[in-house]
């Protein structure tokens, strides 16, 4: 199916009666492009509906995705729910129906719901992406264009850390360590094997341990993960996060270290891109500057981002919100998967999955995983 000569139609289901933590703006993504149309606002919640439908540009409102599926004749579902649970139900009846879909993350509560969408996505040929921004933001395709060009030599090492705030360990790594996780597969692709270390308080984890989560996000535990993954051409790749280390600033980040320099992005409101020209290890007072960025690409036709309006992590979800939801159209039309797919969220999720699988056995675990059951289950 392309949409190539036709307008395409947009529904946003963005249901604002469970709230989730952090507003992404993946309901405004769509916002601005050239034939682009939203037609429909899927949320249950009465309360100051007008001024949601106003802000999205919808058309019309419904109240249940169900529907406005039956009624409506859409191209894309945009899942702007972060909460795991609530992505399945909306995505099959979008996918039988021949609708493409750009979902929130995590995609999905375990392997066996990640596996159920892919499948139906190739069953019915349509494409679903998910929202890992980082793929589409300037300061991470600049630095894997740059390790790409051997910037700084050959890759050894990429180290990504979690925000270790009070959700650190293992619910700081399926919330945020995922965009760290799935940025190390862009740069070196998808991991061959994983050995990790996950404790809760002070001890080794217990497959019948489980921590509360500030949201719901399947079975949970462990406070404190160190994941080591051997990527593709002897790449090797880490994972931290201890629960509580934020108290002096932002913690979370990623590093690709090689032979001959370090490449650096901290997860602050700025998100500069740091590289160290030292081919002695980081810790080693490598000095870094800063990179320039310069942005090339452009939406032919697109309304302007109001970006003076917009600070911080506003403004990286504003500017890469959008390049993700154009990304999709083009995919649609190009015949082609979205730089950030289905297939991506679901690798991972298997690299979380592996890390308590590899705890709880004492071993270093394979690459997909064979079993699609969630560990802790």
């Amino acid at each position: 199916m392309t949409i190539a000569a036709k307008t395409c139609k947009v529904a946003i289901l963005h249901d604002t009666r469970v709230p989730g933590l952090g507003g992404h703006r993946t309901h405004l993504a769509f916002r601005g492009l050239p034939g682009v149309e939203t037609v429909a606002l899927v949320d249950s919640n009465p309360a100051g509906i007008a001024d949601r439908v106003r802000e999205t540009e919808a058309l019309r409102h419904y109240a249940s995705c169900r529907e406005m599926l039956d009624t409506e004749k859409i191209d894309i579902l945009a899942v702007c729910s972060r909460l795991p649970h609530e992505h399945l139900e909306p995505i099959e009846a979008a996918v039988r129906k021949g609708v493409h879909v750009v979902c929130e993350k995590p995609l999905a509560v375990d392997l066996r719901q990640t596996d159920a969408i892919v499948r139906l996505a190739d069953e019915n040929r349509v494409r679903v992406a998910a929202a890992h921004l980082g793929r589409h933001a300037l300061v991470f395709q600049t630095m894997k264009r740059m390790i790409e060009a051997g910037a700084i030599g050959r890759p050894l090492t990429v180290y990504t850390r979690g925000k270790e705030d009070s959700r650190g360990g293992m619910e700081d790594m399926l919330v945020l360590g995922t965009h760290l996780l799935d940025l190390a597969c862009f740069f070196f692709g998808p991991p061959e094997s994983v050995f990790a270390d996950i404790s809760t308080a002070g001890r080794p984890l217990r497959k019948d341990d489980r921590v509360a989560t500030r949201e719901p996000l399947g079975p949970v535990a462990g406070d404190e993960v160190t994941a080591f993954y051997a990527f593709p051409h002897g790449v090797r790749g880490i994972f931290e996060s201890r629960k509580g280390l934020d108290t002096r600033g932002v913690r979370m980040g990623i590093v690709v270290e090689g032979t001959t320099g370090t490449l650096a992005v901290r997860y602050d409101e700025e998100r500069k891109l740091r590289l160290s020209r030292s081919p002695l290890p980081p810790e080693d007072e490598s000095r870094f500057e800063d990179v320039p960025l310069r942005e090339e690409r452009e939406i032919p036709g697109a309304r302007p981002l109001d970006l003076d309006a917009l600070a911080g992590h506003h403004r990286y979800f504003a500017v890469n919100n959008r390049l993700a939801a154009w990304d999709l159209v083009r995919a649609i039309e190009e015949n082609r998967e979205p730089l950030a797919s289905a297939r991506d969220a679901r690798t991972t999720l298997e690299m979380i999955h592996g890390a308590y699988a590899s705890q709880l056995t004492g071993t270093r675990i394979r690459l997909p995983l064979e079993n699609r059951n969630h560990p802790l289950e």
